[in-house]
């Protein structure tokens, strides 16, 4: 029995070719990968998604929400046709969206349609 993705996920890659979200997600303990993982899989399944699991931030540009042992991740990501493409990744250390993060998702979202 095969699992059937609505979406495929790409990692966003920097004009050299770096990858910004893959790297963060390396750089966290493997039990917290597995939980922002497990839940980028399930917006993979069931696209489109609304609370608790995913919010919507922008046109085009929403968040999976991503609880930890102790603290709190989000990935922000877009759609495109049938792609899911992780944008910018963090651990959020406030009630609000930081500016800079979701300004740098914005910006990348801006360089990926051009």
């Amino acid at each position: 029995m095969s699992i059937e993705f609505r979406l495929k996920v790409i990692f966003y890659k920097s004009e050299s070719g770096n990858e910004p979200v893959r790297e963060w997600l390396k750089s966290l303990p493997r039990s917290d990968r597995k939980i922002i993982g497990e839940d980028i899989k399930t917006v993979q399944l069931g696209w489109p998604l609304g609370m608790p699991l995913v919010r919507k931030l922008d046109v085009g540009l929403w968040e999976v929400r991503s609880k930890l042992d102790n603290r709190i991740a989000r990935v922000l990501f877009t759609v495109e046709k049938n792609v899911l493409v992780l944008l910018h990744g963090f651990i959020k250390k406030s009630e609000k969206t930081p500016a800079g993060d979701l300004n740098l998702a914005k910006k990348r979202l801006a360089t990926l349609r051009s």
